[in-house]
């Protein structure tokens, strides 16, 4: 069960979900809008990549790994290379062995796969922002 300081102490961040599937946004942004953060939702990389320009002060980017245009990765090297600081936590259907490491690989600060089990989520944002 999550515990109740556990959502206490991840309030008050600034985050971009880029998830192209409606739902699955829908469901992260549900998970994190109880905490009464500040929430950017856009559905591809290229969009994920603007937002992050305009938006030098957000926290935390939950970046799907399987987008329109450009790829969740491919959006993350690109990030990288004008914000060093953000915390990127990749979020995908894709569990293989290897996906983790890619993620990382391409600038990902963490890596979450789908379906999101809402306490392990919460508990990986905290290690980040506690």
């Amino acid at each position: 069960m999550l515990q109740e300081g556990l959502s206490l102490q991840i309030k008050n961040l600034k985050i971009l979900v880029a998830d192209d599937d409606e739902t699955s946004g829908l469901l992260i942004i549900e998970m994190i809008d109880r905490n009464k953060n500040e929430i950017l939702y856009v559905t591809s990389g290229d969009q994920a990549v603007e937002h992050c320009r305009q938006n030098p002060d957000l926290d935390l980017v939950l970046m799907d790994i399987k987008m329109p245009g450009i790829t969740g990765y491919e959006a993350t090297h690109q990030i990288r290379q004008f914000n060093k600081d953000v915390v990127i936590i990749a979020q995908t259907a894709y569990g293989l062995s290897g996906d983790r490491e890619k993620a990382i690989a391409s600038g990902c600060t963490d890596y979450i796969s789908k379906p999101i089990n809402r306490d392990e989520f919460q508990r990986k944002i905290q290690s980040y922002f506690s």
